[in-house]
């Protein structure tokens, strides 16, 4: 019983999620609907993942719409959905933008007091951190030639031994 209740009790430790951290809000009014933009980093940055939450006056019950989120990459809509580990908000968990430059959030809701359009325009997203994409990958592939030369050594002499050369 006593193993149950250990195993029980570090399974339901294990599943259970961090909290989302709120570092920086901005507003954006959508119609009648005030909407706070939350981010989880702050400044944001191409290929960094975050997580996005939106607040709309009064929450999100009752509420639908879309965010659309453009760039200099193309525009990608969602429907405003729950963030999953911050239930009483709508959000995007674990996101990245793909590129730096200056990007649109664009906010639609229909909720009891009709409907509503706003837009975060201008928000900067810098640089994405640490050394280049091509410079990472190089510098993480190392590794992997070191061990296919291993592995070519290695099969290399096991063979030999294996099948001594014949002697006439």
């Amino acid at each position: 019983m006593g193993t149950f209740t250990l195993v029980l009790g570090l399974a339901s430790s294990a599943s259970a999620y961090e909290p989302v951290d709120i570092v920086h809000t901005e507003r954006v009014q959508a119609g009648p609907y005030d909407v706070i933009v939350g981010f989880s980093t702050w400044p944001v940055r191409a290929e960094q993942s975050l997580d996005f939450t939106f607040a709309p006056d009064g929450g999100i019950t009752g509420k639908s719409g879309t965010i659309e989120v453009s760039g200099a990459e193309g525009r990608h809509t969602e429907s405003l959905a729950r963030h999953p580990r911050k239930r009483e908000v709508g959000g995007l968990d674990v996101q990245s933008l793909p590129s730096p430059g200056d990007w649109t959030m664009r906010f639609a809701v229909d909720g009891p007091q009709g409907k509503g359009v706003g837009e975060l325009r201008r928000l900067k997203v810098l640089e994405q951190p640490g050394p280049p994409m091509a410079l990472s990958w190089a510098v993480s592939t190392l590794p992997l030639f070191g061990l296919v030369a291993l592995i070519a050594v290695a099969w290399r002499r096991v063979g030999t031994a294996v099948h001594p050369p014949h002697r006439t």
